[in-house]
């Protein structure tokens, strides 16, 4: 394990240990190589990442949050309750295509719901071999079922002694797992208890030490001496700090009284009602210093590293080729001691060979002995992170980790990031890579890297691209960019940026969606998109220029010399290597630095303008062949994506225009009833649908109509406002609630728009609290009576409209107290993905029930405030997927006559 618990999470060391034990024994129960626990956190609809096993967490930052409504396999198990099985990466593709972007690899995984009683806590994880079909894996899925229930029950338990508890703010605690594969040696495994002082050994272990349980003292005191006798006192040091949540970062090396290497690794574990308590592995690892003295003698460089990315081996030809000495290489993470190797496309091979079982060869650029001493800029999109972004595979290049010292210097460390001052100070001497290069002089600055992946450790070759066939041509060495990035490594991101632009259903949506994606791929700090509106453009998103730059900009004439116009009327992409370039070009223009490079794109779809995208470099830089064809290919999915933003955000404005405009402007009033109503529209992003209400007059009494009609966008409006029409118009005519259903249900039959719709109608007397009701498949109505009791009103009733033409609706008579509050509604309000509807109906119905007594405040407006408590959760909810509709109405008691 990477770090200390109780350091990087000092109040949760408890969950924390359950969190640890929860993924090590998934990860084996479901034969897998990897796996981790999401929590909930204290930010709602928020999940972060709190343990990871396996594999190095800053390689995967982008994975550490997530929001429950995003399209991953995480937050479906989470929001809906549901066990996601992805047997291999097509499933993956075809289910998740988002997500198998950003891990366009061959493996498979499980997600299985963490629940305790009625609460969600979080989901249990693990990453495995790819088979074929689900049904492959489904003993493996059922353990870790068993194990996600265990560990939800251990959850809620802890929850009850301490509320506050169960939540994850933080980052999440890597763990190195124990030791999968002991083909390299034997190995046997103990547990400790420092409460107790007791210790156990299974049998492999009393085999490797040549103890037989009947010798075996057991104290911890034995069971050190016997591992390494002249290393006792570091076993016992390290048994106690390992009890306080403070394991060691790597594998204890030890002597045995013979001489032969014994590996100690220790980590803590937690097993309630007890306190936290250690468990370790001791390795005999056999042949394995044979074997390196053999590797040692290779022609070819070789080196392993872990899965958390500590080198573990290097022999002298692959600390030459990387230009780094073995002291420097071995013991240490391989980005702190080869600083050149934090790159993205580098990235993206290392996740390949983590996550799947296939050997990885890929090229890479070895920068001269001066180059590789210093590390890639800091680079940052300028911008607060939004918890979305942590959700995209192309942000972790360019976010600065706040972790802690070691995880911080991790060699895995986004791209981007401030180096460790460690890697700053390693220089290798100058003369060591250009004397090889001297006597070889075949060997160019390429290198060819093969990873070939195991259960416990990467094993990796190196060796001058020039003796490989297929090595690149000698030119594009020259397309490695000052930021230290290939200017091939952009290439594979077009898939997720795409991928992401269809999921963006405004013009501010896909801004953000390119500053989150495009931006930071290609190093770049400043972003403006201007579009076009009757000739002008004007600026609808900026991000890293300085404030009030671009504001004398803002709807600029397309007549304007400016390269930001003129690429847009002459549809040619304009690239400058540096601001030089850009005033020689446009002298005059004004800067925003004096330093840079800037690329101006036309947004143009379907040979129709759109607008124009900026971005901006803080140094200058060279924009290669493959740059430019790209940035190129994106500005037309960009102007897409924003067409078509543009088309939805029109259409939505109509329709909720027509919606606003066929709502009630005020509900028919009477001295002995008051009404108040209240609607809803869905969150940004969704269409506006059909829900309706209204109080009309019918005879001596009133109307109480809600409705929903089926559907969203400008069609589900106007078929609402035809609805609403004829039950107006019926209610009018004062006919019975039977009649009004049966009428409007004929009416939307006979138009046939494709839709169907619910309804409830109440026809009420206010003098005498009779009401008959009648109900076409919409949810039951809600009664609070005067003393608070609070019960569902299960009407029997017809199916919805505009289904059946000889539909009958049965009519139920109800009596309403003065005092008393009926409540109508749409299922926006009750129903919410993954969980049933009667659960939200129970807890409107509880929220009613609270409400209070109207007869406190005779002749106020006391229902307003019952409908805004009632909708207050939804009306600050960040993701309503459906409009709402709520109708409230209350008797009150006859006034007194007056006086004659």
């Amino acid at each position: 394990m990477t770090g200390s618990v109780e350091d990087a999470h000092p109040t949760a060391g408890r969950l924390t240990a359950l969190l640890i034990d929860a993924s090590t024994e998934a990860i084996s129960a479901a034969g897998g190589h990897a796996g981790g626990v999401y929590l909930r956190s204290r930010t709602p609809g928020l999940l972060r990442l709190a343990v990871l096993s396996g594999l190095p967490g800053p390689l995967f930052r982008p994975w550490w949050r997530l929001h429950a409504d995003r399209p991953f396999p995480v937050a479906d198990a989470y929001r809906l309750g549901v066990q996601v099985v992805l047997p291999n990466a097509t499933e993956t593709m075809r289910r998740y295509p988002q997500f198998a972007a950003g891990l366009p690899f061959q493996f498979g995984s499980l997600y299985v719901p963490v629940v305790g009683g009625s609460t969600t806590y979080g989901v249990l994880t693990v990453l495995r071999p790819a088979v074929t079909d689900a049904a492959e894996v489904l003993a493996e899925h059922d353990r870790v079922v068993r194990l996600a229930q265990e560990l939800g029950a251990s959850l809620r338990g802890l929850e009850v002694a301490n509320p506050d508890q169960v939540a994850w703010d933080g980052e999440p605690v890597c763990l190195r797992p124990p030791t999968a594969s002991t083909s390299l040696g034997r190995a046997g495994r103990f547990a400790w208890d420092p409460e107790t002082a007791a210790i156990t050994l299974d049998e492999d272990l009393h085999t490797l030490l040549g103890m037989p349980p009947s010798e075996f003292p057991g104290t911890v005191e034995a069971f050190a001496e016997a591992v390494a006798p002249t290393d006792a006192h570091r076993i016992l040091a390290t048994l106690r700090d390992t009890a306080v949540g403070r394991p060691p970062a790597l594998p204890l090396y030890l002597r045995a009284e013979d001489g032969a290497l014994r590996l100690l690794d220790l980590w803590n574990a937690y097993e309630p009602p007890a306190a936290p308590a250690v468990r370790g592995v001791v390795v005999a690892p056999g042949p394995g210093p044979t074997a390196d003295s053999a590797a040692d003698l290779l022609p070819d460089g070789v080196f392993c590293v872990d899965r958390l990315g500590l080198v573990v081996y290097a022999n002298p030809r692959a600390a030459q080729l990387l230009g780094r000495p073995r002291a420097e290489l071995v013991g240490r993470d391989l980005w702190e001691s080869v600083p050149w190797l934090r790159r993205p496309d580098f990235e993206d091979h290392l996740r390949a060979a983590l996550l799947t079982p296939d050997p990885v060869h890929f090229h890479l650029v070895r920068p001269s002995a001066r180059e590789s001493e210093t590390v890639p800029p800091a680079q940052d999109t300028g911008s607060p992170r939004s918890a979305q972004d942590a959700e995209s595979p192309l942000t972790a290049q360019n976010t600065k980790s706040p972790q802690s010292a070691q995880v911080a210097e991790s060699p895995l460390t986004a791209q981007g990031a401030k180096p460790p001052q460690s890697a700053q100070n390693t220089k290798s001497p100058p003369s060591a890579q250009d004397a090889e290069s001297a006597q070889r002089p075949y060997e160019g600055d390429w290198l060819a890297l093969s990873v070939h992946p195991g259960p416990d450790r990467l094993t990796c070759t190196v060796r001058p691209a020039s003796r490989v066939k297929d090595s690149p041509e000698g030119q594009e060495t020259a397309e490695l960019s000052e930021t230290g990035m290939s200017a091939l490594a952009p290439l594979y991101r077009p898939i997720a940026l795409a991928i992401a632009l269809t999921e963006a259903g405004t013009a501010r949506q896909v801004s953000a969606v390119v500053m989150r994606e495009l931006l930071p791929a290609f190093g770049g700090r400043r972003l403006a998109i201007y579009l076009l509106q009757e000739r002008h453009l004007y600026l609808e998103w900026e991000t890293g220029f300085p404030k009030g730059f671009l504001t004398p900009f803002d709807g600029v004439d397309l007549g304007t010399h400016l390269p930001g116009v003129e690429t847009l009327t002459t549809g040619r992409p304009l690239f400058f290597d540096s601001m030089e370039q850009l005033t020689a070009a446009y002298p005059g223009i004004p800067l925003d630095a004096t330093e840079g490079a800037r690329a101006f794109l036309p947004l143009i779809a379907s040979g129709r303008a759109v607008g124009s995208c900026i971005l901006g470099f803080d140094r200058p830089r060279s924009f290669s062949t493959e740059e430019r064809t790209v940035l190129t290919a994106l500005a037309g999915l960009i102007a897409h994506a924003m067409e078509k933003a543009q088309r939805y955000e029109s259409e939505t404005a109509l329709a909720r225009g027509l919606q606003q405009a066929l709502l009630p402007r005020r509900l028919a009033a009477h001295p002995q009833l008051e009404t108040t109503g209240r609607y809803l529209p869905g969150t940004a992003g969704m269409e506006v649908g059909g829900d309706w209400y209204d109080v009309v007059e019918s005879g001596d009494g009133l109307a109480l109509v809600i409705g929903d009609v089926q559907g969203h966008g400008v069609q589900a409006a106007a078929t609402m406002g035809q609805l609403r029409s004829a039950v107006r118009a019926f209610a009018l005519g004062d006919r019975p609630p039977d009649e009004v259903m049966s009428s409007t249900n004929h009416l939307l039959t006979d138009l046939d728009p494709g839709l169907f719709a619910s309804c409830c109608y109440i026809r009420l007397d206010p003098a005498t609290g009779v009401a008959r009701a009648a109900r076409a498949g919409h949810p039951p109505p809600l009664l609070r009576s005067p003393d608070g009791r609070t019960r569902v009103l299960d009407l029997p009733g017809g199916v919805v409209l505009g289904v059946d033409p000889r539909a009958r609706y049965p009519v139920t008579e109800l009596q309403m107290e003065p005092g008393a509050i009926l409540a109508l509604y749409t299922d926006g309000l009750v129903e919410r993905p993954g969980s049933d509807i009667d659960e939200g109906i129970t807890a409107l119905r509880v929220a009613l029930a609270k409400a209070g007594a109207p007869a406190a405040r005779p002749g106020g407006r006391f229902l307003a405030g019952v409908a805004d408590r009632l909708t207050a959760t939804a009306r600050h909810a960040l993701d309503r997927p459906d409009d709402i509709a709520l109708l409230l109405a209350t008797r009150r008691t006859a006034p007194p006559p007056g006086p004659h």
